[in-house]
């Protein structure tokens, strides 16, 4: 055999090591983050769901999903451990980069002032000459008898 035929064979077989590698390399991490979790650190779930970790197993972990609502899950089945600030931001909405809060008025009052805000501005723009938009019937016969031959405007026969 030549080395020419046995190329592919190496190639495959380099590729193959390098895919096993890097995804050993991946289970290892995600399995050090488990080991890594502590009760009461906030965690996505690879179906997607946040909870915060109770108890921590051997092979499983307690986990509540809502206030008073405990769900068992094996260890493998947490996909991230976030942070505290991202688990807040996800789960609770909580913003750290707005310091302001958002204020929700207890009667239709704001609602009412910005509408006369709006009324008044809407005046200003009434007073304004207005362009007439409407469709003139002469230059649309104009523009029908200047097309005689069936051509629009610029048309040539050139070929």
């Amino acid at each position: 055999m030549s080395i020419v035929t046995l190329l592919p064979f190496i190639v495959l077989i380099g590729a193959m090591f390098l895919m096993t590698r890097s995804a050993k390399k991946k289970q290892q991490a995600a399995a050090q983050m488990r080991n890594e979790m502590q009760p009461g650190t906030g965690v996505r779930t690879i179906g997607g769901m946040y909870a915060t970790v109770k108890e921590i197993g051997d092979e499983t972990v307690l986990l509540e999903v809502a206030p008073g609502v405990h769900a068992v899950y094996a260890k493998n089945a947490i996909g991230a451990v976030l942070e505290d600030s991202e688990y807040n931001r996800i789960v609770h909405g909580d913003d750290e980069e707005s310091d302001a809060e958002t204020v929700v008025p207890d009667d239709a009052s704001s609602l009412t002032e910005a509408a006369e805000a709006t009324d008044k501005d809407a005046e200003t723009v009434e007073d304004a000459p207005k362009a007439d938009l409407t469709k003139k019937s002469d230059a649309a016969e104009t523009g029908a008898e200047g097309q005689k031959d069936g051509k629009a405007d610029g048309e040539t026969d050139a070929k």
